[in-house]
């Protein structure tokens, strides 16, 4: 049996979603592994995943004005404003795309 080369990585989500797989389903995981299409699957779904985040990170920050104008003028409130951001687009991202 030969599988398929895959070389892109599966990055963070890619793995938080490998060990929800091999924890909640463990059948679809064993699919995954022995039809060789795990790596690719895990792939595929790290570069959604990012790319979710990044939309809606763009999304959350026009709607709270989180622009280059506050970057410049007060830097410490644009980065709490952004690590905020952040993390609530993230746990959107985990509970839609991660743990579903």
């Amino acid at each position: 049996m030969k599988l398929p080369e895959e070389h892109r990585p599966i990055g963070k989500y890619g793995r938080l979603h490998r060990e929800y797989l091999r924890e909640a389903h463990p059948a679809r995981l064993n699919t995954l592994t022995l039809t060789g299409e795990l790596w690719t699957y895990l792939a595929d779904l790290n570069e959604q995943a990012q790319e979710r985040l990044a939309t809606i990170m763009e999304q959350m920050k026009a709607v709270e004005g989180v622009t280059e104008e506050l970057k410049r003028t007060s830097q410490m409130e644009w980065v709490q404003r952004c690590n905020n951001i952040h993390n609530r687009a993230e746990e959107i991202v985990l509970h839609e795309m991660i743990y579903s």
